[in-house]
């Protein structure tokens, strides 16, 4: 997002006008006027840099998944002016295809940004430690890598009558014991209540190891709370 610049979801479903909840929206926004299947928005105050504006909106049908949330943030040379929200099954496979339209507003941008070239991305499922951990259960999860960028996609389970949890911090180790640079960790939600799933996704530095090698993969409470081994996952 940039200050004077609209940005337009458009969704392949109508959406709950009365449910849109955006955050900072008295004092961050010019704009905001939904529609039964578009969602322009204005920022009259762009997001310091780490800053992220959670927008919320459910969908009218009530299908699965019920909800969509973006994370507006600030970046110093790009700018998301329509973006196309299309429903489906959270599965590592779809997850690759919306980051490309979220990181890069389309296909088209991603290769002409050079983040997607001829190498293409590789992906590898994630193996994980089985059983629940810290009161929340592991699921599917992905790793992926292109030439200039790397990242892992983890889905958890908190379980019911558990406190509501936050993603805060992931952690990659290769096996020499070194970690990796994470550069950014997001959330489909803002927080996830007692029985609900989410994906938690983290990029990591532009790869500079061999394709293929192995890394540890853990996850961490927001404060520090409870902590999760999630097991190994090839970049």
């Amino acid at each position: 997002m940039a200050a004077r610049v609209a940005t337009y979801l458009r969704f392949n479903a109508p959406i709950d006008k009365a449910s849109l909840e955006v955050e900072g929206r008295a004092t961050h926004f010019k704009l905001v006027d939904p529609g039964d299947y578009t969602l322009p928005l204005e920022i009259a105050v762009e997001p310091k840099p780490g800053e992220r504006l959670i927008v919320r909106v459910r969908y009218k049908d009530g299908a699965s998944p019920a909800s969509a949330v973006f994370a507006l943030v600030s970046h110093p040379t790009l700018v998301d002016k329509e973006i196309e929200v299309v429903r489906r099954l959270r599965t590592p496979e779809v997850l690759e295809s919306a980051l490309a339209l979220c990181e890069a507003g389309g296909p088209a941008n991603l290769v002409l940004s050079g983040r997607l070239d001829l190498a293409g991305v590789q992906a590898r499922r994630i193996k994980t430690i089985e059983g629940a951990q810290a009161g929340m259960g592991l699921k599917e999860g992905g790793g992926y890598r292109a030439t200039t960028w790397a990242l892992v996609a983890v889905g958890l389970h908190n379980l019911p009558g558990q406190q509501p949890w936050t993603a805060g911090e992931v952690r990659l180790t290769r096996a020499d014991g070194t970690p990796v640079k994470v550069l950014s960790v997001r959330m489909d939600r803002p927080q996830l209540a007692p029985g609900e799933t989410g994906l938690v996704v983290a990029e990591v530095e532009a790869p500079y190891w061999k394709a293929g090698e192995v890394f540890r993969v853990e996850v961490r409470e927001k404060g520090g709370g409870r902590h999760l081994v999630i097991g190994t996952a090839e970049l």
